[in-house]
């Protein structure tokens, strides 16, 4: 991966991700071939092996986890054999969700932020929250790779939140197999290793999100999130030391996190010179997605997004939907998926976010860690291998 940015050194341009077999959302294509099963997708390089386990550790970017090697010492350990993926567009866990799920791009499978429209209702669906109204195998209709291997007789298993058992966002992004709820992340690695002790192949999926919860609510320099860390690094050490023989471990991250102080947020409820031409603002902090009013066209969202070009200098990346197409930001884009794309959308640089106080609930505001934007911290993820 030497030819991706130094997550230590941000560059002044956005990393567009590839979306090939250096992508994040070709760790599960990579791990299903591991067990004989090509789904035709891009797929990350791995040995061969009876049984795969895949940890996602929510929000733990490669550059927080390089910060902090003496946190977590386990995971440090196996960095210098590990891989870098580029999460996708945006760095946000719906999304990376849908390319870890299908393996395709975000253009492709739909789930292309945080709060996106609703083209056919013309509402904002919070796409980790979901709607009743909205069907999630119709907003992502894409078969998953758990479904692969499904039919190819490898049984799945989810270890998760309980409340992800049937969510709009697992049926959308991770549908196929059984699902396991459990509370603490002592409590999933035990349900692993059960599964693990089981004759025959085997594909299993732990969730934990407590480190990308600690952050957010405390900042990712936060002692709260050092220790989020050393727990998390502790439990999966347990794990490792406990695989059977013939076990594939893979341990990655949806995304990455920066700290964002409330002075360096834009909020559009005090900037009315900013608000026309507006009809809401979706996405999130660092990868705001404005939606025009409806009838305005092209040369609406230039004229918008030229505003907040004057308005952000270098602190975002400006663009209108048909530029981020082009430049590739989502891979290709369906044409059902087109208009859930904002008409602009303003990635953030540095610490910068861009909020709607008027709009946003009380909880999002508080958020100090953020992401969703193309640079190195929030975009580069580490995937780790550890085989028995």
């Amino acid at each position: 991966m030497s030819d991706l940015p130094d997550p230590a050194h941000p560059s002044a341009d956005p990393i567009v991700p590839p979306y090939d077999a250096t992508g994040f959302g070709a760790v599960l294509p990579g791990a299903a071939r591991s067990l004989g099963v090509d789904v035709g997708l891009p797929a990350v390089p791995l040995p061969a092996a009876r049984r795969v386990c895949v940890v996602l550790i929510d929000g733990l970017g490669r550059r927080l986890l390089e910060d902090e090697t003496a946190q977590a010492p386990f995971l440090a350990s196996l960095l210098p054999s590990g891989r870098t993926l580029v999460a996708g567009c945006p760095s946000t866990t719906a999304t990376s969700l849908g390319s870890l799920g299908t393996g395709l791009p975000p253009g492709r499978h739909g789930l292309v932020g945080y709060e996106v429209m609703d083209p056919d209702r013309g509402v904002l669906l919070n796409e980790l929250i979901w709607d009743p109204a909205i069907d999630p195998i119709a907003w992502q209709p894409h078969p998953t790779v758990f479904q692969a291997l499904i039919d190819r007789a490898i049984p799945v298993t989810q270890i998760g939140n309980p409340e992800f058992l049937g969510s709009g966002l697992t049926r959308a992004a991770l549908r196929g197999g059984d699902f396991i709820g459990a509370k603490g992340l002592p409590a999933r690695v035990d349900a692993v290793v059960g599964l693990l002790g089981q004759p025959g192949p085997a594909m299993i999926y732990l969730y934990w999100g407590e480190v990308d919860t600690a952050g957010h609510l405390h900042g990712s320099r936060s002692a709260q999130w050092r220790e989020a860390l050393r727990h998390t690094d502790r439990e999966l050490a347990r794990l490792a030391a406990r695989l059977p023989p013939g076990t594939l471990l893979l341990i990655t991250a949806d995304h990455g996190m920066v700290d964002v102080p409330h002075a360096d947020r834009l909020d559009l409820a005090e900037h009315a010179d900013l608000q026309a031409g507006i009809t809401v603002l979706g996405g999130e902090g660092r990868f705001a997605q404005i939606y025009c009013d409806p009838g305005s066209g092209r040369a609406g969202a230039a004229a918008v997004a030229g505003r907040f070009t004057d308005a952000v200098g270098d602190r975002a990346w400006v663009l209108t939907r048909d530029e981020a197409i082009t430049a590739g930001w989502f891979g290709p884009v369906d044409d059902r998926v087109r208009r859930r794309i904002g008409d602009v959308v303003v990635a953030g640089i540095g610490s910068f976010a861009m909020v709607d106080s008027r709009t946003a609930r009380r909880q999002v505001l508080a958020l100090i860690g953020q992401h969703g934007s193309l640079t190195a911290a929030e975009q580069l993820v580490p995937l780790l291998v550890h085989a028995e």
